[in-house]
């Protein structure tokens, strides 16, 4: 059986089994955010290990948003780890302005919308590569959008990119349980009480400075 398949099972808890694939994405994402939040350079570093094992996993349970969404995630892990460490002056912790965060939100629902009809039809558009039926592709999308709007505010180090990372850690909670992978699932959990702390900890950092 190939390492990278499903099926191949590191162990199992209460019945439920942990595949190599699911358990090292899992783990280095709980690392990388982690990181993130204590605005540590090594969270682009962890987060490459991510990316790699989360593509081969939501490809194998047909969520292709998620899937695409980390080829994505590897360009801003790049990009990120630059902005972090390629300037002599620190990036400093700030906020979107008004005008902005309404422009991001048109930005996030029209993509949405594109993205979502776009994955609904990917196994007619591209029968070859995608032989069966995205799953929830809408909900999917949403995941997807956010977390690149988040990424990106994230390498700017904007606080708002917490907020959204809070919505993507309630959907990704739900979605990822419907579908199956419960470790990854309540990673989620986990991810989520990190964003909450993250948002704190941005926050009195932007106070102190």
């Amino acid at each position: 059986m190939h390492f990278f398949e499903i099926e191949n099972i590191a162990f199992e808890i209460m019945g439920y089994s942990i595949s190599y694939v699911e358990m090292i994405g899992t783990l280095f994402g709980l690392v990388s955010i982690y990181f993130a939040t204590r605005a540590n350079l090594l969270t682009w570093a962890t987060g490459i290990v991510n990316e790699f094992f989360l593509f081969i996993l939501f490809f194998q349970i047909q969520l292709y948003a998620d899937m695409f969404l980390q080829l994505y995630f590897f360009v801003v892990t790049i990009y990120g780890w630059f902005q972090w460490n390629g300037k002599k002056d620190q990036v400093d912790i700030s906020v979107v302005d008004l005008r902005s965060r309404i422009f991001v939100t048109l930005i996030i629902i029209i993509l949405t919308l594109i993205s979502g009809f776009l994955f609904s039809n990917i196994h007619t558009y591209l029968p070859a590569y995608f032989k069966i039926k995205a799953s929830y592709p809408f909900t999917d999308s949403l995941v997807m959008v956010l977390s690149i709007v988040a990424t990106v505010l994230l390498a700017k180090k904007k606080i708002e990119s917490w907020y959204l990372w809070i919505c993507v850690d309630l959907i990704c909670m739900f979605l990822y349980y419907k579908k199956g992978v419960y470790f990854l699932s309540l990673e989620y959990l986990i991810f989520l009480g990190l964003a909450s702390y993250g948002l704190f900890h941005w926050k009195k950092q932007l106070r102190n400075d």
